[in-house]
């Protein structure tokens, strides 16, 4: 029988936890962690875990199968192997640089006057609509080459800079076409997230093109998800004042999770109190992006339903906002996830650095915050059956 490989002597193998029927953590378990100490791990040729355990059942399960070979050996000694990390917020699809913006921002401009002055998200929409498929192709796969050396294995990706039918598909091939080679690229695992309601095209009002997306643009998807050209498994909208109100936020989400088979997961409660929280749990949402602006009800909403809060401490550093109320949300027992949002307005694609972000500044502890890049992140994307801990028969991105 040959293995992939075989990781051994490890100081320690942190599963997050010894249950693989735990998909994630809440409350005081999210500060929990189950550790092996001097183990080893086996991957298969499909790349799943085939045994996880300590050294010495290592010793009694190869006396078991004597046969068994490696196609590599990596002597783990004085080091500790986790799960692959997973970055379950990010942008990472597009053309145009907007570090000129930065300086907009020193100065004191707000994201939604960049936004209104046609920066923004309209700056970088006129210059990805201009790309061709392979253009945007070799910058998502510099962008994912440095994302896996911080240690990211899985990441959740969305398209969004189109806002018309013609360029979200384009994303979403971008996407698809990178996560078919994943494993001879040598770049993460991709989930992709359909975002067309990101933004309201300068050029039309909210409810023309609240429509467009329900008449056109999800239709199209369709189309392309039959033939295989996308595999998006992820609907999101932009649920903000002035960008997509609630009313519209519920007919899009509602129309892709119904006509799409798409799971929810949307930005909402970031710079306005919105009631997003409260929206996430009257749609049976999988998670909530942001929520700098999350209420008490809100609070009590994800907690009962255990949705995912996903917090991007980049964002609130990059704009000079109040971070989320991460503390107050684990504490009442919300799931939370962390993510980079890697985007041109946060140009973040280290975890650990988030991490460290989210432990400094929102007072999370350090289990906390692997939790949250590890198996919360998973769940928050639909992925914790397959990732996010280390189990028998899940995969082996470690």
């Amino acid at each position: 029988m040959l293995c992939k490989c075989l990781l051994k002597n490890a100081s320690q193998i942190v599963q997050i936890t010894n249950d693989s029927t735990i998909k994630i953590k809440k409350g005081k378990e999210q500060n929990e962690i189950e550790i092996i100490k001097n183990g080893s791990m086996i991957i298969d040729l499909n790349g799943k875990i085939k045994f996880i355990g300590t050294n010495e059942q290592l010793e009694n399960y190869l006396k078991e199968h004597e046969n068994i070979k490696f196609e590599k050996e990596i002597d783990c000694s004085g080091k500790s192997i986790i799960p692959g990390l997973v970055d379950s917020h990010t942008h990472p699809v597009w053309n145009g640089d907007r570090c000129h913006e930065f300086v907009m921002k020193l100065q004191g401009a707000t994201y939604m006057q960049i936004h209104q002055m046609g920066g923004g998200i309209g700056f970088t929409v006129r210059h990805t609509r201009q790309s061709t498929i392979d253009e945007l192709f070799e910058l998502l796969i510099k962008r994912l080459k440095t994302m896996i050396t911080n240690g990211t294995t899985l990441v959740e990706g969305k398209s969004g800079y189109g806002l018309e039918t013609e360029t979200e598909i384009k994303m979403l091939q971008v996407l698809h076409k990178a996560n078919q080679q994943n494993i001879s690229l040598k770049i993460p695992e991709i989930v992709s997230t359909y975002l067309g309601a990101h933004s309201v095209p300068k050029d039309k009002k909210l409810d023309e093109y609240t429509n467009e997306i329900i008449n056109q643009q999800i239709p199209a998807i369709k189309e392309a998800m039959e033939k295989g050209l996308i595999g998006p498994s992820l609907i999101d909208v932009f649920h903000e004042k002035g960008v997509f109100e609630t009313e519209e936020t519920k007919r899009v989400l509602l129309e892709g999770k119904n006509k799409l088979g798409l799971n929810i997961n949307f930005h909402g409660d970031e710079l306005n109190p919105m009631k997003s929280a409260e929206l996430s749990y009257e749609l049976d949402a999988l998670a909530v992006s942001h929520c700098e602006h999350i209420s008490d009800e809100g609070i009590k909403c994800m907690a009962e339903k255990s949705i995912c809060a996903t917090l991007l401490p980049t964002t609130a550093y990059i704009l000079r906002i109040e971070y989320p109320p991460a503390r107050k949300m684990i504490d009442n027992g919300v799931p939370v996830v962390l993510a980079t949002d890697f985007n041109p307005n946060a140009h973040c694609m280290s975890l650990p650095f988030v991490m460290n972000l989210s432990c400094v500044n929102m007072r999370m502890t350090l289990n906390e915050a692997l939790v949250a890049t590890t198996l919360n992140a998973a769940a928050s994307i639909g992925k914790s059956d397959t990732h996010g801990s280390l189990h028998v028969g899940k995969v082996g991105d470690c």
